[in-house]
């Protein structure tokens, strides 16, 4: 299976919302401010679908990967076909989520320990002009990405740029799915915003505006 970049579905992200009717405006707002903007964005976007439960189990037991994979099946976010979700077992298992509304962007999530962690990939680090420059920059920016890290791992034994967010074992379902939804947007967003520090064969001109 050919791995693809973030860019691909940066790509079919945006094809996706101009398909919905929707268009990009672009608005400055103070750094603190991040997270409030996108919950107005997500606001302004709806269609009346419900939002998520905030109704928290104070001594929740730890999440097992396939009682997860079963609950989070029968969330909004499954029922309504903007996420599917699939089981890869194994010594550790994992949920492959494809995010249709992010242009079908493939995350997987896995308990380990005391932590449910999302994970998606970005692009290989030979993808990068300037793999000292951008490590940088990743540094001084990445705290923008609300609930999101950027790290680098391995896939196919070639190293890669990943984001990720990780979370109690114990949280309720409706933070694991919110999670989720933040890593989707968030993956979308970086490759918007480091756009400039990629080889031109990725990001073209046209899918930055």
């Amino acid at each position: 299976m050919v791995l693809k970049t973030s860019a691909h579905y940066q790509r079919e992200y945006r094809r996706r919302l101009r398909e919905q009717g929707l268009i990009k405006k672009e608005i400055w707002i103070r750094p603190e401010n991040s997270d409030k903007a996108r919950e107005i964005e997500k606001e302004l976007r709806s269609d009346g679908r419900e939002g998520t439960d905030a109704a928290k189990s104070m001594n929740r037991p730890k999440w097992l990967t396939d009682a997860l994979y079963e609950d989070i099946c029968k969330t909004t976010l499954a029922k309504s076909k903007r996420a599917s979700f699939e089981l890869i077992e194994g010594v550790d298992p994992t949920i492959h989520v494809v995010m249709h509304e992010f242009g079908d962007l493939p995350l997987f999530v896995t308990v380990a320990g005391d932590q449910v962690i999302v994970e998606a990939v970005l692009w290989p680090t030979s993808d990068v002009r300037d793999a000292a420059e951008f490590n940088e920059i990743v540094l001084r920016t990445h705290k923008y990405f609300p609930l999101s890290t950027i790290s680098l791992g391995q896939r196919a034994q070639d190293d890669y740029y990943l984001m990720f967010g990780s979370l109690s074992a114990s949280s309720d379902l409706s933070d694991i799915v919110h999670e989720i939804e933040v890593l989707a947007s968030n993956v979308i967003h970086a490759t918007e915003a480091y756009a400039d520090m990629l080889k031109p064969t990725l990001v073209t001109k046209g899918e930055r505006s």
